[in-house]
């Protein structure tokens, strides 16, 4: 792996994102949106104090996951990934570019997503705010790393996009947003340990409750682990498809 190719990877990825302005305007203000109707719907109620800082580690994750499988697909596809193939660059810099520069976005994403929350939508936070933009961002570059390991499973972008159901949604069902994790059935309580959305979550809620860091460090390490695997998945699924 080389420092000096990885970062051309990530530059170019960032450039070619830079020009992508729907893409850019999805990323940063489709969550701002949804935040924001739910407050309106709310407002008087503490229902986006409760569940707001639920949704910023939610909607980030969504929305990148989405943005990360489909780009991606589109250079395997386009034959990008194909060209870089022949150079004289590892599988590993060119996943770990894509992740930079994806990461990046994400970053950026999650601080307007919180300081859309927090600033416009007044949603209170009991814990650092630090804590709350930090695992906002894993949470989005946990999205990215889902969605860079996806993308090997699919051949278009229509299956890229049919991968979230199958990905994200059990995540959803089991990680104690619809219900508390200890009240269902103990297989799904058991199942919902492996899926990374239930930690993100679950270092959100202790968050909005006032838990400080060595309350969610445990939380974050396992997210981070969870993005450290899926870069290992898709730099070990990135080959040549032809001789």
């Amino acid at each position: 792996m080389s420092p000096r190719l990885t970062a051309a990877t990530a530059t170019r990825v960032l450039t070619q994102l830079r020009h992508d302005h729907r893409t850019i305007a999805l990323v940063l203000l489709l969550p701002c949106l949804l935040i924001g109707l739910i407050a309106w719907m709310f407002d008087g109620t503490p229902v986006l104090d409760q569940f707001g800082p639920l949704l910023v580690g939610l909607f980030p994750l969504l929305v990148m996951f989405l943005v990360t499988s489909v780009a991606t697909l589109r250079e395997r596809t386009s034959g990008t990934l194909e060209r870089l193939m022949t150079l004289p660059i590892g599988r590993a810099d060119v996943v770990v570019g894509y992740a930079i520069a994806f990461a990046v976005l994400a970053s950026v994403q999650a601080l307007v997503v919180v300081g859309f929350a927090v600033g416009v939508c007044g949603m209170d936070v009991a814990g650092p705010i630090g804590l709350v933009i930090l695992v906002a961002v894993l949470d989005a570059v946990l999205g990215c790393a889902l969605g860079l390991g996806a993308s090997a499973l699919a051949r278009t972008e229509f299956q890229a996009v049919q991968l979230m159901p199958a990905v994200i949604f059990p995540q959803i069902i089991t990680c104690g947003l619809l219900m508390p994790r200890d009240e269902m059935p103990q297989l799904l309580e058991w199942l919902s340990r492996v899926f990374p959305l239930t930690y993100a979550l679950d270092a959100m809620q202790k968050l909005a409750a006032g838990s400080g860091w060595s309350d969610v460090r445990g939380d974050v390490g396992v997210v981070a682990l969870f993005i450290v695997g899926a870069l290992v998945v898709g730099a070990s699924t990135l080959r040549r498809r032809t001789p």
